[in-house]
């Protein structure tokens, strides 16, 4: 998808209102990991899959027995998927999930020696796999540029006002980057995620305690309203 430019005065503010969000939630979260427990690449893989419509605790969870029966890639490839439904069952989606899992294995053993391939397009084309694991595993794993557009990413760059009522993952991606530091896209999605958690709850969020709420589009339009309304 080509990336649209935004006009120059519209990006020049989005670039300064990035940078502004990303030392604020590196003061709140010094610490920015991803919250999906592994050991290897390949597991990054299954995990990331597992997650869909699911907790990152429950995947953590589930995943301790999956790597433990199926403890590398040739081990997974051989398995049913059948057996590995029945373990992964408990994430949501199982049939869809293990034959995913499964396929995505198989590519692993079959074409790159158990190893899981180096670039955006390679992992891209693997079973399973979308824009976002493509970019989850680019960041964590091999230390590369990568924007990771999940239900909070989206969520927090629209309340913020990084983008604009933008709600398809790709499209929100694409106008991320635009404005945000290459080095910095990675660990600011995983502290989208701690602060969509701990504050920016989607139903009922926590303005009143929130590091962003003098930048934050919505909190500041929250704040006028009642102004107004008091008056």
């Amino acid at each position: 998808m080509p990336r649209k430019q935004m006009p120059a005065a519209e990006l020049a503010a989005k670039k300064e209102l990035a940078l502004e969000v990303i030392e604020r939630l590196k003061a709140e979260y010094p610490d920015a990991a991803c919250t999906l427990d592994y050991a290897d690449a390949w597991q990054l893989l299954v995990s990331v899959r597992l997650a869909a419509q699911c907790t990152d605790a429950r995947v953590n969870v589930v995943v301790e027995e999956l790597f433990a029966k199926y403890p590398g890639v040739a081990a997974l490839a051989a398995a049913e998927p059948e057996d590995i439904e029945a373990i992964v069952k408990p994430c949501g989606l199982g049939h869809s999930k293990a034959r995913d899992i499964s396929a995505c294995m198989r590519v692993l053993r079959d074409k790159y020696d158990c190893q899981v391939p180096t670039t955006f397009e390679e992992l891209l084309a693997l079973p399973g796999v979308g824009r976002k694991s493509a970019n989850l595993i680019m960041g964590d794993v091999f230390g590369k540029p990568a924007i990771v557009t999940d239900t909070h990413c989206i969520r927090l760059c629209n309340r913020i006002g990084l983008v604009d009522n933008v709600k398809e993952p790709q499209k929100v991606e694409m106008l991320l980057w635009q404005i945000i530091p290459p080095e910095e896209g990675s660990d600011l999605c995983h502290r989208f995620v701690l602060h969509g958690r701990a504050v920016c709850d989607a139903r009922k969020p926590a303005c009143e305690s929130c590091c962003l709420a003098g930048i934050c589009r919505t909190a500041r339009e929250a704040k006028a309203a009642a102004q107004t309304a008091s008056v």
